[in-house]
C-alpha cells in the first residue's frame, strides 16, 4: 500500500532519500526545504538539492522560515499526509507538527543512535575514531534525536575513511532502511527500540575555526580530524608565502608517522615527494594533499615542484614564521 508522504530535507544527503521515495510505490505529495541561500561569488540565491529535485518532479515545495507559527502548521495539516519523513531538514519540528501526520514523523539519522545525536554525526564519528557507524530510522519526538529507533543498519568505518566517503556510504544505506521502516509503520508491525540516554553524545555543528590545526595535539588525533573534515570544512593551518605574508594552507589528506622527535610542534621535519613531515605534540603527521591560496588541491609532490622553498626543513607551520 502506498503512503502519502511529506518529505522535509535540505542537503545532498536528504536528496538521495527523496529520490528513493520517488522511485518507490509511495506518493510524495509535498516537500519542505530550507529557504534559498546566497551562494558563490555572486551571492545569488541557490535552491537546495532537495528543492531542485522536487521541482524536477513537479512536487509542491514549501520553505517556511519556521514551523512554529499557526499559519505554517495549518498549511502542513491541510496536506493530510500519512507520514512525514525528515532528513537533515534544519528546522525544529514543534509538537503540533509531530502530531499532525496519521503515522507521525520519522527521521533518517546518519548515526547509530544514541551514539551521536545532533547536526554532524558523520564527521564526529570519524573524528572520534569510531570503529563503525550506520543509519537509524527514528520515530520523532520533541527531544533532539531522542525518539525510539525503528530500523538500524551498520557499516564499518575504514582506516582511510573521510567525512565525504562515510557520507556517501550512509546515504546509500539509508534509503532501503527508510522503506523498511515505512513498511513497518503501514503494516502495524513496528517495534520501536527506546534509546539509552546514558550512551548519548552530542555531535555539535562544525565551525571553520574547529578546522584550524593545533600542532600541539597528538598526530593520531589530527589525522582523524583531517579525514573527518574532508571535504568540509577542510582543515587548515597558517604558513608564510613567498612575500612573507601569513596565508591559509588547506590540508586535504595526511597520515600518521610514528616515532619520537624533539622539535617544536608545527616544525617541518622533511619535505619530499612522499609528503611534508610535520612535528606534532606526539609523533608526526605526513601531509600528502594540500591546497595553496587561489590554487586547486594537489598532491604534495606537485606542489613542491613550484613551492619547495616554502616548505623547507625547520619552517614552522601554524605561525607563518620559521
Amino acid at each position: 500500500m502506498s503512503l502519502n508522504i511529506i518529505f522535509a530535507g535540505t542537503p545532498d544527503f536528504a536528496a538521495v532519500h527523496l529520490q528513493t521515495l520517488l522511485d518507490s510505490e509511495h506518493n510524495v505529495i509535498a516537500v519542505y526545504s530550507q529557504p534559498d541561500r546566497p551562494a558563490g561569488r555572486g551571492k545569488k540565491l541557490l535552491a537546495s538539492p532537495v528543492k531542485q529535485l522536487a521541482l524536477e518532479h513537479n512536487i509542491p515545495v514549501y520553505q517556511p522560515l519556521s514551523l512554529r507559527n499557526e499559519k505554517a502548521q495549518q498549511e502542513l495539516a491541510a496536506l493530510n499526509a500519512d507520514v512525514m519523513v525528515v532528513v537533515a531538514y534544519g528546522l525544529i519540528l514543534p509538537q503540533a507538527v509531530l502530531d499532525t501526520p496519521r503515522l507521525g514523523c520519522v527521521n533518517v539519522h546518519a548515526s547509530l543512535l544514541p551514539r551521536w545525536r545532533g547536526a554532524a554525526p558523520i564527521q564526529r564519528a570519524v573524528e572520534a575514531g569510531d570503529a563503525e557507524s550506520g543509519v537509524a530510522i527514528m520515530q520523532m519526538e520533541a527531544g533532539l534525536d531522542t525518539g525510539p529507533v525503528l530500523v538500524e543498519v551498520r557499516t564499518p568505518i575504514a582506516a582511510n575513511e573521510t567525512g565525504g566517503s562515510l557520507h556517501d556510504k550512509l546515504a546509500g544505506l539509508g534509503g532501503p532502511a527508510l522503506l523498511a521502516a515505512l513498511h513497518q509503520l503501514e503494516s502495524g508491525t513496528a517495534q520501536p527500540q527506546v534509546q539509552d540516554d546514558a550512551l548519548a553524545n552530542y555531535a555539535g555543528k562544525i565551525s571553520k575555526e574547529e578546522a584550524r590545526i593545533d600542532w600541539a595535539r597528538p598526530a593520531a588525533e589530527l589525522a582523524r580530524l583531517i579525514r573527518a573534515f574532508n571535504p568540509f570544512p577542510v582543515c587548515w593551518t597558517e604558513f608564510a608565502d613567498s612575500k612573507g605574508n601569513v596565508e591559509r594552507l588547506r590540508i586535504y589528506s595526511a597520515r600518521l608517522e610514528q616515532g619520537c622527535h624533539n622539535d617544536v610542534p608545527g616544525t617541518i621535519l622533511s619535505a619530499d615527494d612522499e609528503g611534508i613531515l610535520v612535528a606534532c605534540g606526539r609523533e608526526a603527521l605526513r601531509l600528502t594533499q594540500l591546497q595553496l591560496p587561489g590554487k586547486k588541491a594537489l598532491p604534495v609532490a606537485e606542489i613542491l615542484k613550484g613551492y619547495r622553498d616554502l616548505f623547507a626543513k625547520g619552517i614552522r607551520l601554524g605561525t607563518g614564521h620559521e
